[in-house]
């Protein structure tokens, strides 16, 4: 379990659980949305409370985090079927792809599988939504690291109307089994939404306008999207309140402050690494016997 600011504080997977999604099963037997609008983007409510603090202690995450990993990786080339899928959703600007820089970053590449879903193409169109997303689940030993997920199917598709309500209310069930089957193939899940506020989006909108370096990162659709806000607050809601599982649970992080989103995404998951209880595989062959023959070779 990552270690906290305080002796007494709640472990991460405690603090940033979405509200009211203790004890489901995953069943798809209930209905019940949340309110994200009531949750702050910029709370600090366990762990660093600076930037220097988290800077500090997202140093020493990452040493714990790159260990671990490496032990999954090392355990599935001997045959450990286990593995960690990493969600991340968000609004534009949220920073999903910073945390993959400055969190998933800290580990070795190697081991990491990392999907960044699109808008979804002809063929894949074609298929059952689950269909893309299924091809890309981690390995067993891997890192798997989602930048959006299966549950643009129940975001921009709900936003926008690209199927009717029918076929788009039906997948939060579907995505709960889905969830249900990965995990019971020895997959532990983290989905985080990063929860980022209006005002924050704005400036950092604007702040990619003002820097002809990152021109490349704005999008003029992003804009269009922000009249849809609302919208997406209420769909994101119901994708977190129907399908925040005690399989997979939702993770809700404050994003408005970026330091204190990676802190928390990198303690969430080293959390999630160290429930495992991983350790190095033994050696499969005789260790004093090839000692001998590498020094007599």
């Amino acid at each position: 379990m990552a270690k906290n600011k305080k002796n007494d504080e709640p472990p991460p997977s405690r603090a940033f659980r979405a509200p009211d999604s203790g004890g489901r099963d995953g069943t798809g037997d209930f209905d019940i949305d949340i309110d994200i609008t009531t949750i702050a983007t910029d709370a600090m409510p366990i762990g660093p409370q600076s930037r220097d603090e988290a800077e500090a202690a997202l140093t020493e995450l990452g040493e714990r985090l790159a260990v671990r990993q490496e032990m999954l990786y090392a355990q599935g080339t001997a045959g450990d079927p286990r593995r960690v899928l990493l969600v991340l959703q968000g609004m534009d600007t949220a920073g999903k792809d910073g945390v993959i820089n400055h969190v998933v970053g800290l580990v070795d590449p190697a081991g990491i599988s990392l999907v960044s879903f699109k808008k979804p193409t002809a063929e894949e169109l074609a298929h059952d939504f689950l269909w893309r997303i299924e091809r890309q689940v981690p390995r067993p030993g891997r890192l798997g690291v989602f930048n959006r997920s299966q549950y643009e199917d129940v975001l921009v598709v709900r936003v926008h109307d690209l199927v009717p309500e029918a076929v788009w209310s039906a997948r939060y069930a579907q995505i709960n089994d889905f969830e249900r089957r990965l995990v019971d193939d020895h997959t532990t899940i983290v989905k985080c939404f990063l929860h980022v506020s209006r005002a924050e989006q704005t400036e950092r909108l604007l702040a990619r306008l003002d820097d002809p370096t990152k021109y490349w990162k704005y999008n003029p659709g992003d804009v269009d999207e922000r009249g849809y806000w609302d919208a997406y607050q209420r769909a994101y809601g119901a994708a977190i309140g129907r399908c925040s599982t005690d399989a997979a649970p939702w993770y809700v992080i404050p994003a408005d402050r970026k330091w204190y989103r990676n802190w928390a995404v990198a303690a969430l998951l080293l959390e999630a690494f160290e429930s495992l209880d991983l350790r190095y595989p033994d050696a499969a062959f005789d260790v004093a016997q090839e000692r001998r023959r590498v020094r007599g070779s």
